[in-house]
C-alpha cells in the first residue's frame, strides 16, 4: 500500500514539474485559461449561491434553537454564524461540493482525450500537454475558487440574516451587533488560506486521474468516482492540518 502511494505521489509530482513550463503559444494557452475560469467560477457559482444561503439560514435557526437560555444574549447567535461560515462552512462545505462538481468534470474531460487518443495527437504535435491541459485548471482553480468561498462567506451571513428576520429570532440591530462584536481579521486569512489549498486540490487530484486514465468509457467512469473520493479525503485532511497549524 505505501509502495502504491509513493508511485501515485511521484507520477502525479512529475505531472506537476512538467507542467511548469513555458507555453507555446500564449495566445491559445490564455484562451484554455479563460475558458477553465468560466467553467470553474462562472458556471459554479449558482449551486455555491444556493448552498451558502440555506447554510446560512439553517445555522440561524439551529443555533437559536440551541441557545435558548435567557442567559445569552442574542447577537451572540449572529457571532456564531459568522465565525462557523468564515472558519469552517463555506471554506470546506462548498469546496467538497466543488470537488463533485468541478473534480468530475476535470477528470472525465482529461479521460476522454487520453481514451480517444487527443493527448497523444498533441503531443505527436510537439505539444506540452500537462502544460496546455492540466495547468490551466490548476491556476483557474487556484483564482476563482478563493473568490467563490469569499462570496460564500457574505451570502451565508445573509442567509443567516434573512433567516433570523423572517424568523424572528433576533431583530437587525440585534444581528448587526453581533456579526461586528469579537470579530477577528485573521480568520478571513485563515478562510482565504484553506480556499488556495482545497482549490489545489481539488482541481490537481481529478486532473491526475483523468491524465493517467488507461482504457476504456468504464475506467473514465471509475477514475471520476475515485478521484473525487480522494479530493473529499485530502480537503478534510488538509483542514485537519491546517487547523492545527494556522489556529
Amino acid at each position: 500500500m505505501i509502495k502504491k502511494f509513493l508511485e501515485h505521489l511521484g507520477i502525479f509530482t512529475m505531472m506537476l514539474k512538467d507542467g511548469v513550463a513555458k507555453p507555446e503559444n500564449a495566445k491559445v494557452y490564455w484562451k484554455e485559461f479563460m475558458e477553465q475560469c468560466n467553467d470553474i467560477g462562472i458556471r459554479s457559482l449558482p449551486i455555491v449561491l444556493i448552498i451558502s444561503v440555506f447554510l446560512g439560514m439553517v445555522l440561524t435557526i439551529q443555533t437559536a434553537y440551541q441557545l435558548i437560555s435567557p442567559l445569552v444574549p442574542k447577537p451572540v447567535i449572529a457571532g456564531i454564524v459568522r465565525d462557523s461560515a468564515i472558519l469552517e462552512l463555506s471554506p470546506t462545505v462548498v469546496c467538497i461540493v466543488l470537488a463533485g462538481v468541478v473534480g468530475s468534470k476535470i477528470a472525465s474531460e482529461l479521460g476522454n482525450m487520453r481514451v480517444s487518443e487527443q493527448i497523444d495527437a498533441l503531443e505527436i504535435m510537439g505539444i506540452n500537454t500537462k502544460t496546455y491541459l492540466v495547468m490551466p485548471k490548476i491556476i483557474a482553480a487556484l483564482i476563482m475558487v478563493p473568490c467563490l468561498i469569499v462570496l460564500s462567506i457574505a451570502v451565508t451571513i445573509f442567509g443567516g440574516y434573512i433567516a433570523g428576520m423572517f424568523s424572528s429570532i433576533l431583530s437587525k440591530e440585534q444581528f448587526q451587533q453581533g456579526l461586528i462584536s469579537g470579530f477577528l481579521p485573521y480568520n478571513i486569512f485563515f478562510a482565504i488560506t484553506k480556499a488556495f489549498v482545497f482549490a489545489f486540490i481539488l482541481s490537481a487530484v481529478p486532473a491526475y486521474y483523468g491524465y493517467n486514465v488507461k482504457g476504456g468509457a468504464l475506467e473514465i467512469g471509475r477514475a471520476s468516482t475515485t478521484s473525487v473520493v480522494v479530493s473529499c479525503i485530502l480537503i478534510l485532511l488538509a483542514d485537519y492540518v491546517l487547523s492545527l497549524l494556522l489556529l
